[in-house]
């Protein structure tokens, strides 16, 4: 392993592909990561499975929609893997001129545009990567406490330190100077063992 390598942290990132503010927190880590030394690893929490059973779904989705887009990214994450998740992801989210969507595109779109097989549409209609679904999600919930949503992060320091949260929730993605700033402020939250929530 390089040196580099040695002093790089690794994100895990769970998120439900049909959230839009999780896709903005999205956009903030990546610039994060374009200034600083850190590898995202995309994974899937599904809102679907979070809200199961509740008398009501918070994100009004009695006919079971979002369902579709949570299967086909944890196909993508099974096969083909996180970078081409990512990739799906973000073309998930790219308006046709290169602008941040205010809804997902449609999802044979987003493969395309991904580089991606057509056919892996097919799996938002079928409960072959239910299982994994539900596995990626409990992963992802049973790092944080309390009654949180998308996205959770998993932030690894090269030491091997690790430190898991909630978001952050943001509204607009910051300018370089204030992503880094936010991310500093973040980490330093976040590994204060007693630290639990803070909301504006």
């Amino acid at each position: 392993m390089a040196t580099g390598d040695r002093d790089r942290w690794t994100v895990d990132f769970w998120f439900d592909p049909a959230c839009p503010l999780s896709r903005i927190t999205a956009s903030w880590i990546v610039t994060v990561a374009e200034r600083r030394p850190i590898d995202i690893r995309w994974r899937v929490m599904s809102l679907s499975v979070l809200n199961e059973g509740k008398d009501v779904d918070p994100e009004g989705d009695e006919e079971g929609y979002l369902w579709i887009p949570a299967r086909v990214c944890v196909a993508i994450r099974t096969l083909h893997g996180h970078e081409a998740l990512g990739r799906f992801y973000d073309a998930l989210w790219t308006a046709p001129d290169g602008g941040r969507r205010e809804w997902i595109r449609d999802i044979g779109e987003a493969l395309g545009a991904a580089g991606l097989p057509a056919e892996l549409a097919l799996a938002g209609f079928t409960t072959d990567h239910d299982r994994a679904l539900r596995a990626s999600h409990q992963e992802a919930m049973s790092l944080v406490v309390g009654e949180v949503g998308t996205p959770i992060l998993a932030v690894t320091h090269p030491s091997g330190a690790r430190h898991a949260f909630f978001g952050p929730v943001i509204s607009e993605t910051p300018d370089p100077e204030d992503a880094l700033r936010l991310w500093d402020g973040t980490l330093l939250v976040a590994s204060v063992p007693e630290f639990r929530e803070i909301k504006t």
